[in-house]
This record gives structure tokens, sequence and C-alpha cells, in this order.
């Protein structure tokens, strides 16, 4: 039996993740990007894995708990398979807490969690004073502690996938015709070429900002505070993320948010002030209309598929991202939850 071609258009972190799951299945694969893998968005510095919170659950977050909880597993193999460490930890995260009244409500969310993730993650309140040294001021005394979320190195994820592919016999290309199905994970630049062919916004891009600072914390919780991921990474940086601008003159251009990104996150955690900002990185993420992953086949498009919108939370999703796109691809297995199809951002 012939084993089925497929190409996959975009080398960042959804259409790498696609083309490795789809090659280990025996599919013949091929990834074309212009300008390069983890070029875009991908290509970042932040890598933070963060869990939505334990409560009014829906499709969105129990997927992105499978993607999570599947996460481990993809990255051993994709390290074992081409020989690139992808930076993956599930090193958990910190929480500061404001005041009484969102103590009581951490607290509440701890019966979620037992529930909802499985027994398989903790959510717990604990005082700050034994949240270790890494850990961010507190004014009630308290924090959040959960043991779900993890972190990877954008960079060397897809380094890591590139290697597993090459291992593989695929390799990324710039240019190439199409070849079996087609699927596009072409970013921010996708979503508005899928508006301009339907006549409607499905999605657009958000310009992002993020910064790394030389400081050693070794394999302690990242921090999540006044919407800043601190992220301690293995290669002995610490990653400050991020901000988000819908309007911006040039899509990689730094500018001041960037040094009050840096300043806030001193003021959350003052062991910071003395680190040297070693890289900033800017780019587009690709946000679909309807703030969810964007999956399924192209409207009007027979034998093309669209694999976009991860947004903020692409690296967390991939795991599961590439499973279901596989299945739909070679088996015709249709598992997209209903907020994730091409048709909810229209």
């Amino acid at each position: 039996m012939a084993m089925p071609e497929i190409t996959v258009r975009g080398a960042g972190i959804f259409g790498l993740s696609i083309a490795w799951i789809l090659t280990q299945r025996g599919a013949r694969v091929q990834v074309v990007d212009p300008f390069g893998a983890g070029s875009g968005s991908s290509g970042g510095l932040v890598g933070a894995l963060a869990p939505h919170v334990p409560e009014n659950w829906n499709d969105k977050k129990a997927f992105q708990l499978e993607s999570l909880l599947m996460a481990e597993a993809f990255w051993t193999e994709v390290q074992e398979v081409g020989g690139v460490d992808p930076g993956y930890g599930r090193t958990g995260r910190l929480q500061p807490i404001a005041d009484d009244h969102a103590l009581d409500l951490a607290r509440a969310r701890c019966d979620g969690a037992r529930s909802l993730w499985q027994g398989r993650a903790v959510w717990e309140v604990i005082a700050a004073d034994k949240a270790g040294d890494f850990a961010p001021v507190s004014p009630s005394g308290f924090v959040i502690r959960d043991t779900l979320t993890g972190r990877m190195h954008p960079r060397k994820a897809c380094a890591a996938l590139v290697a597993a592919l090459n291992a593989k016999g695929v390799g990324v290309v710039s240019e190439a015709p199409d070849h079996g199905a087609v699927i596009w994970a072409t970013g921010w630049r996708g979503l508005l070429t899928l508006s301009e062919e339907v006549g409607k916004s499905v999605g657009a891009g958000i310009k992002g900002q993020s910064a790394a600072l030389a400081y050693d914390a070794g394999p302690v919780p990242q921090v999540f505070v006044d919407g800043l991921h601190i992220i301690p990474h293995a290669n002995g940086t610490v990653v400050i993320g991020s901000t988000s601008e819908r309007e911006f003159d040039s899509p990689d251009g730094l500018d001041t948010q960037c040094d009050d990104l840096i300043a806030r996150a001193i003021a959350a955690m003052p062991v910071l002030a003395d680190a040297p900002v070693v890289d900033r990185w800017a780019g587009v993420r690709p946000r679909a209309r309807s703030r969810a992953p964007m999956l399924g086949e192209w409207p009007g498009r027979d034998g093309h598929f669209i694999a976009n919108g991860g947004f903020k939370i692409g690296f967390g999703m991939a795991p599961k991202v590439a499973e279901v796109m596989a299945d739909l691809v070679l088996e015709g297995k249709d598992a997209i939850p209903p907020g994730f199809r091409v048709g909810a951002s229209m």
C-alpha cells in the first residue's frame, strides 16, 4: 500500500509538529516555508506551557489539558530521534495572590483542579515563604502553585523537530510544488489570506515582545504575575513575556514596551534586578477570531486543510493539534472541537 503524500506549508510549531506526527504514522511529508523553520512567532523566547484556570470547563480547556499531559512523551520522542534537546520541563508555576477575595477564589479552584485535571496535576495554595527562592512578591502572603504548567524554549523546540524530521528523511524547503493533501500552517499571513478569500476577517496578527535575562534560576517553577510570564529556562536565562499590540508599524521592531516589560518583571521579582538583558524578540502571533486554534478543511478548497491561530498557546496545544490533524487528513476522523473549527471564526 502506497504511503499518502502530504505537503505541510509553514514550519512553525503547528506545521513542524503536524509533519512529525504524519511522518511517524508513515506518510510521505514535505515541509515548505519560504522563511525557514521557526522564523515567525514560533522563533520567540517565551515558551510558557500554561493551563487555563480549572473552572468553567469547556472544549478548549479540555483540549489544552490533554495536550499538556501529552507533552512529555511527545518531546521525549522528538529528542530521542533527533538528538536535540527542546528545553522541555514540567516545572510548574507560581502566582501571587493579591487579597482575601482572591485567596478565597484560589482555594475554591483547588477542588476544580482535583476533578478536572484527573488527579494528574495539582493546583494548591501555599504560603509564599514556602515557595522557594524564585518566588514573586505576594501581598496576601500566599501563592498559587500548580504542577501542570511546563516550559520549553521555542527556538530549541523548533530545532529539535527539524532534527527529528531530518532523521526520518524529511527536510524543510523554501519552495516546492504541492504533493497530495496540503496543510496550511502559515501563521498570521495565512489568516490574512483566508480572510481575503472568504471576504471577512477570520483573524489577524497580534504583535508581541519579550526579553531574556542572564539569570540561572535552576529547574524552579515559572511565575505568572501582573499579566507577565517569567520563565526560568534550562539554558541559564529567565525570559519575560509578553506584550500585545493590535496596531503596529513594524512586525519585528522593538520599542519602549519591551523596556516597560522588563521593569514590571523586576518590580514583581526583585531578584532579577541586576540580571543583564541578553536577548530581545518582537514578532507577530496569529490569533483567530474565535481566539482558539483554527483547525479543519479549507472552505472551497478540496484536499486543503488549515492549522492556524496558535496565538499565545501554540506550543502547549501543538501535540494534540498534531494528532487531531493527522487523524483528519490520514483517516478522515474528525475530532475537532466545535470552537476550533474554521467556521467558528467566520
